[in-house]
């Protein structure tokens, strides 16, 4: 018994520590394929991380702290053997529209507070873990997150494009911020507007010849070079300046969480982002390597990548589907091509640094402008409209929020709408009214096959939703309507076909019982068929089979047919 409860406690250790489980497996032919995407991914990282830090509006070393410190964080304790961590668009543009309220102007307290939110993410990400939040997350559908995405993308883009012409911009969300572009075209730098423009194209292109190889990075390193040589900063080209060399310093959090008003919601939203496009991005990864991804402990990988990352002074970083894309095509194995990658960067700080001084901050927005161009699927949103014109509204009420509120608020938004179109789903079920199959025994919709056979003297209706609180009361109004259409004095009888209602709760219950009252009152019967075992338990336990004349499981609609026609 001993033996066995200590191979239990192993079982759950090996569980919680992901490490212990693939570095057992782990061969030596791999760790070729881990260094080479390590420093694949080290390369990726550079400039992205410097353009999203710029984005978040913190110093472009922040950026680079996220990958470095955040990968060796998740490779901790994340699931998933090929998602890439670090900085992300959404987010960084989430800091940038929230913090600076916060800040109120004082550029080492905005820093603190985009630590503190990294720290808080952490400790959100354990409490989430404890309390087994990760499976609200499936509330919010794949059509939200496309609605969502897309406004987050064009969002991200009006930001950078005053970069690309060399404006000033501003703004506080999409329209405002467009306003104020239209009014400074007339300034544009025509210069910089050259270089970002060729940095945009050399990184398309070079995406579409050299997929999975660090294009962003050479394109940088032109800008770099070219910016240098022609002396462009002299020329009015504006450059990220000065870079300052060394690794990370390691501490708590300057501020505490009741110092800074609105730092659970900011930190909330940021999980809940890093959460859905980290999953989403890790079971793609999982499912084409073929291992389990285990959902809940990726609450634990985001919180440990989050407090490793505040721990040197970062901001909220998660997994993202394009960082992971590069890291796999370039032979990732295991987690451990993301230490390989913070080791590379790390060396980079130490040694490197002094080489980015002269990179045009134009190409850091063509950066983030080609990364981004992934998140605007506008093919699936006319799919929708095409297809089912519900999930083209919720992704529409996501688009728009975001567009108008900012990331923060119109994620949230978006998961509130969600939930409610979910409800409204559930809230009006479809009952199908059945009619007999010419030929046949078997029954189906009316409505769908005119050519059905009505039956005589009764109505049959197949609720094809759980019957729950929510929609109880619009079951029992259809079948009512459906009678006054019949007319009472022609029907003797109501069948209800409760083989499409897979659950039934107390309120389900209480309608089965008003129903069958209404009905008694005129004379009609009212029978069950087709009521899964858990079901027909509960309307046992709650004393309505006497009043439909039993709950028979092999009882059928024809079955019940043929016995009211014989008491007939």
């Amino acid at each position: 018994m001993a033996d066995l409860t200590n191979h239990r406690q192993e079982i759950v250790w090996l569980r919680w520590f992901p490490p212990a489980r693939w570095l057992a497996e782990y061969r030596l032919g791999w760790l070729l394929g881990d260094i080479v995407a390590g420093i694949t991914l080290a390369a990726y990282a550079i400039p992205v991380s410097l353009a999203y830090a710029a984005l978040a509006g913190l110093p472009p070393q922040v950026g680079i702290y996220g990958y470095l410190l955040g990968g060796v964080g998740y490779a901790l304790l994340g699931s998933s053997r090929q998602l890439a961590i670090g900085p992300t668009s959404a987010i960084s543009l989430m800091i940038a529209g929230t913090v600076g309220a916060m800040a109120e102007g004082d550029a080492q307290r905005y820093a603190q507070i985009a630590s503190l939110s990294a720290f808080t993410v952490a400790a959100l990400s354990l409490f989430a873990w404890l309390l087994r939040l990760s499976v609200l997350v499936k509330l919010i559908s794949d059509s939200i997150l496309v609605g969502f995405k897309a406004g987050a993308g064009l969002t991200i883009a009006m930001t950078q494009v005053p970069s690309l012409l060399g404006v000033k911009g501003g703004g506080h969300d999409f329209f405002e911020r467009a306003f104020l572009l239209v009014g400074q075209l007339d300034q544009s730098q025509y210069l910089v507007l050259l270089i970002g423009l060729v940095a945009i194209g050399l990184i398309a292109l070079g995406e579409q010849w050299l997929p999975g190889k660090p294009v962003a990075l050479g394109v940088v390193a032109l800008s770099i070079a070219t910016a240098t040589l022609l002396g462009l900063p002299a020329l009015g080209v504006a450059v990220t300046g000065e870079i300052p060399a060394g690794l990370p310093t390691v501490a708590g959090p300057a501020l505490r969480l009741r110092d800074v008003e609105g730092i659970v919601p900011l930190s909330a939203g940021c999980l809940l982002l890093a959460y859905i496009e980290g999953v989403s991005a890790a079971r793609t990864f999982a499912t084409k390597n073929g291992y389990a991804l285990d959902p809940r402990q990726e609450l634990l990988g985001i919180g440990a990548a989050n407090l490793a990352a505040a721990l040197g002074q970062g901001y909220p970083v998660a997994g993202g589907l394009s960082q992971s894309a590069v890291n796999d095509k370039a032979g990732a194995r295991t987690p451990l091509a993301l230490v390989f990658a913070s080791v590379t960067l790390a060396l980079c700080l130490l040694f490197l640094t002094g080489l980015l001084e002269n990179l045009p901050k134009t190409v850091l927005a063509a950066v983030v402008l080609t990364a981004v161009y992934g998140l605007l699927d506008f093919p699936a949103l006319f799919r929708m409209w095409r297809v089912s014109r519900l999930d083209f509204l919720a992704a529409t009420i996501a688009l728009v929020a975001v567009l108008l509120l900012g990331i923060l608020q119109g994620i949230l938004l978006a998961a509130l709408a969600s939930i409610s179109l979910l409800l409204a789903r559930v809230s009006r079920p479809h009952v199908a009214f059945l009619g007999r199959v010419p030929g046949t025994e078997s029954y189906s919709d009316l409505d769908r096959h005119p050519e059905n056979e009505p039956p005589t003297g009764a109505i049959i209706f197949r609720p094809e939703a759980s019957l729950i609180y929510v929609n109880a009361d619009a079951v029992m109004e259809s079948v009512l309507n459906r009678l006054s259409k019949a007319g009472s004095s022609f029907v003797r009888l109501i069948v209800c076909d409760l083989s499409a209602a897979p659950y039934l709760d107390l309120a389900g219950c209480r309608m089965l019982h008003q129903l069958q009252a209404e009905l008694s009152d005129r004379g009609i019967i009212l029978r069950i068929v087709g009521a899964h075992g858990a079901t027909r338990d509960l309307l046992r336990a709650d004393g309505i089979e006497e009043k439909v004349r039993g709950l028979d499981r092999t009882a059928t609609v024809e079955s019940v047919l043929r016995d009211c026609a014989g008491d007939g």
